[in-house]
C-alpha cells in the first residue's frame, strides 16, 4: 500500500519561506537537485502527488504540469473551488481538484499510486492538516544552508502529534536530506487546528 511522504525544503532554522514570502534561496540548487539520483528514486518512487491549492498556483501556466513538471503521476490538489478549465494531460499525469477535504485527498492519492508512494509537495497550511490528521507515514525534510530569522515555519502552530525514527540522512550537493518514519504519538495532540488549505 502507497506510504504518504510530507515535508518541504526549510532553511537552517526552520522557515520555508521568508519574511517578504521569497522561498528561491531554498532552490538555488535545483539544476543539480533536479540531475541528482537522489531526485530519481523520488521520481520513480513516486505514484501520486499530493498539493495545496496555492502551491499548484505557483506554476504561470497550469497546462505546464503536464508538459515537463518532475513527478509524472497524478496530481491530487486540496482547495474549496476547482478553477473552470481543467488543466491539459497526458497518459501519465492528471490533476483532481478535491474539495471534500484532506482526508478525501489524501485517500484518492492513495488509490492511484497503488504500490507506489504520495509526494506530498505543498504548503505548509496543508502539510500542518496532515501531520495532525495523523495522515503522514514518512517525514521528508530537505535543509538547505541559509538562514531566514523570520517568515512561514515548516512547524508552527503546536506540536506535531507525532514521534519520529530515523530512517536516513543523504547528503545532496550542499542540501541535507532527513527521512523519518512517523510513529504513533504517545498522548493527545497539542495546539490549534491548523488552517483550510
Amino acid at each position: 500500500m502507497a506510504k504518504v511522504i510530507a515535508g518541504a525544503t526549510v532553511s537552517l532554522d526552520g522557515f520555508v519561506q521568508d519574511a517578504d514570502g521569497d522561498f528561491s534561496a531554498l532552490y538555488a540548487d535545483f539544476d543539480e537537485l533536479m540531475d541528482s539520483s537522489y531526485m530519481r528514486r523520488l521520481q520513480e518512487k513516486t505514484g501520486a502527488v499530493l498539493m495545496g491549492r496555492r502551491t499548484f498556483d505557483l506554476a504561470e501556466d497550469p497546462d505546464s504540469y503536464a508538459e515537463d513538471y518532475e513527478f509524472q503521476a497524478p496530481i491530487f490538489v486540496v482547495t474549496h473551488t476547482p478553477p473552470p478549465v481543467e488543466p491539459k494531460r497526458n497518459e501519465r499525469l492528471w490533476v483532481t481538484f478535491v474539495t471534500d477535504g484532506v482526508e478525501s485527498a489524501v485517500k484518492q492519492a492513495v488509490e492511484a499510486a497503488g504500490e507506489r508512494d504520495v509526494t506530498f509537495v505543498g504548503g505548509p497550511d496543508l502539510f500542518r492538516q496532515l501531520m495532525a490528521l495523523a495522515l503522514v507515514d514518512e517525514l521528508a525534510v530537505d535543509i538547505m544552508p541559509v538562514l531566514f530569522a523570520d517568515g512561514v515555519r515548516l512547524f508552527d502552530g503546536g506540536r506535531p502529534p507525532a514521534n519520529l525514527e530515523k530512517v536516513s540522512v543523504e547528503e545532496v550537493g550542499v542540501r541535507t536530506c532527513l527521512r523519518y518514519r512517523v510513529l504513533p504519538a504517545a498522548g493527545p495532540a497539542a495546539g490549534p487546528a491548523a488552517e483550510p488549505a
